[in-house]
């Protein structure tokens, strides 16, 4: 028993002092402390990184030792899922080196930070506007970019996401019969996000809506509110002329033309004879 508690003790030893030999000690010079802190980052001790590369970058400021220390700092912070410390990061690199030939990636890289801290839809979406801004200013900067496509993708999702926030924002309105609200919403959708994959139903929700709306209203505003259906009923068939909601959509409308006949039937029964 003696001498296993010996044997364990010294691979503790031994451990710590391979681990203390890794990190940076007070007097390392500052190539002693980048070589340090990259053999860190490629052990995958991203955390332990970003601590020796913070410090290299203060220590060889104006050297490119400090250049690449600051580069692997918002590698480090990317790979280890700090989001926010990484963004920070990637965006004083392109302050400070603005030439720098790896600035393409680090734009995109900032954009990415902000694509994957992207909430729920349900929740606020500052980081999902400004993920899309990132990306389409990457889009514009480099079209010729290796990531031009995956920035596209990424903008598409991240655009579907608002849009089914604004959806579901219409439905809420709609269940609690703010038939106004719900119309406003749902147009939002339509005019903001027409390629997303809420557009469509949003029409139909639209169509829908406007109907219900007009059944509910005085008469004097049920003309009006039918007319807005057919009126979104058109839009759908030019918008979306081979939608498999297009059967749901034209009898939406036949309902619609059916009411305001009903209502020229009402108004003309009640009229006053001519005194010609």
């Amino acid at each position: 028993m003696r001498y296993l508690i010996i044997a364990l003790f010294s691979v503790m030893m031994l451990t710590t002092a391979c681990r203390n030999k890794d990190l940076i000690r007070p007097g390392d010079p500052v190539d002693v402390a980048y070589d340090k802190s990259m053999a860190l980052f490629e052990a995958g001790k991203y955390d332990d990184a970003a601590n020796g590369f913070d410090l290299v970058s203060r220590m060889g400021r104006g050297s490119n030792y400090s250049r690449d220390a600051q580069y692997y700092l918002g590698e480090s912070y990317y790979k280890s899922n700090q989001f926010i410390l990484a963004a920070s990061e990637y965006e004083r690199f392109m302050s400070y080196y603005p030439q720098d030939p790896r600035r393409e990636g680090v734009e995109f890289k900032l954009a990415m930070c902000y694509y994957e801290q992207s909430p729920r839809y349900r929740l606020d979406q500052a980081n999902t506007r400004k993920a899309i801004e990132l990306f389409q200013l990457f889009n514009n900067k480099y079209p010729d970019s290796e990531f031009v496509i995956e920035s596209a993708e990424h903008i598409d999702e991240l655009r579907n996401k608002l849009a089914q926030k604004i959806f579901k924002s219409g439905e809420f309105y709609l269940r609690n019969e703010h038939y106004n609200a719900a119309t406003i919403y749902f147009d939002q959708v339509i005019d903001q996000y027409p390629e997303s994959d809420f557009a469509e139903e949003a029409l139909i929700k639209q169509i829908s809506t406007y109907i219900t709306y007009a059944d509910k209203s005085v008469p004097e505003k049920q003309l009006e509110r039918y007319n807005e259906a057919i009126a979104n009923y058109d839009k759908f068939l030019q918008l979306f002329p081979q939608s498999d909601l297009r059967a749901e959509a034209e009898l939406l409308n036949a309902d619609a033309e059916k009411k305001i006949a009903g209502l020229s039937t009402i108004s003309d029964s009640g009229s006053t004879p001519s005194q010609d």
